[in-house]
C-alpha cells in the first residue's frame, strides 16, 4: 500500500490492508490483535502504530513524502528496507555487471537453474 500520510482514515486502511480496526483491536476476520493507541478518536490510523503491532514493513521514500507499507506478517519475519543487495553479475560476453549500474530504473531479474 502506497501512502502519501502517515495517518489515514480508517476505511482506506481496511480497504488496502484487510485489517479493520475494532474496540478488541486490528481484526482480519477471527484473529484480532491489540494495537492501543493506533486507532484516532477522529477515526483515523497512525500507520506507524498499526505497522509496528501488525509487523508490517513501513519503507519511507522521504525524497517524495511516500511510504510503503508492506503485508502483516505477524511474526516480524519480513524485509527491513527495500534495499537490494549489489552482487557482481556475469553477463552473457563474460563481463561484470552490477545491479547498482541500474539505480533508479525499473529491474526484473530471472534467474533458471536446472536443479
Amino acid at each position: 500500500m502506497i501512502l502519501t500520510s502517515l495517518r489515514i482514515d480508517a476505511d482506506s486502511f481496511t480497504q488496502g490492508t484487510g485489517w479493520q480496526p475494532k474496540p478488541e483491536g486490528l481484526c482480519r476476520g477471527e484473529v484480532c490483535v491489540p494495537a492501543p493507541g493506533a486507532l484516532g478518536a477522529d477515526d483515523t490510523i497512525d500507520v506507524e502504530s498499526a505497522a509496528a503491532r501488525l509487523g508490517m514493513p513501513l519503507v519511507a521514500d522521504a525524497d517524495r513524502g511516500l511510504w510503503a507499507l508492506g503485508p502483516a506478517t505477524l511474526s516480524g519475519r519480513a524485509l527491513a528496507t527495500a534495499q537490494a543487495a549489489d552482487p557482481a553479475l556475469v553477463d552473457r560476453r563474460g563481463r561484470e555487471f552490477r545491479l547498482s549500474s541500474l539505480r533508479g530504473r525499473k529491474v526484473v531479474m530471472v534467474a533458471w537453474s536446472t536443479y
